[in-house]
């Protein structure tokens, strides 16, 4: 189960890299705010021309995704527990949220 730190320095930076053009045709910039031990706020670009993941408040976000970093390592393990964590309230998303959907073809293998 990654924290969110190795799954923003390394994890993911890594599957956008495998294919960019893939990441790029979300054509989505992401926002994540992950709270407590971790934690922190990376931007995830999946813009043609700008694919990659930073971290801070990079370009303005289309979609920003709040959760704690207890729950991104259960997501993480359980990438299909992201609905329940939504519908718990475990998971605050603003902007586009049916972005959020397409998120798991870039964060799962």
């Amino acid at each position: 189960m990654p924290d969110a730190q190795t799954s923003f320095t390394k994890d993911i930076p890594e599957r956008i890299a495998k294919d960019p053009q893939k990441a790029a045709n979300l054509d989505a910039v992401f926002l994540f705010k992950i709270s407590g031990n971790d934690g922190g706020t990376w931007t995830v670009s999946l813009k043609e021309g700008s694919v990659g993941v930073s971290e801070g408040e990079g370009e303005d976000a289309n979609c920003t995704i709040e959760m704690s970093s207890d729950d991104w390592k259960g997501m993480s393990d359980n990438p299909s527990s992201a609905m329940q964590l939504y519908f718990a309230g475990k998971i605050k998303v603003s902007g586009n949220a049916m972005l959020a959907t397409k998120l798991t073809e870039i964060l799962t293998d």
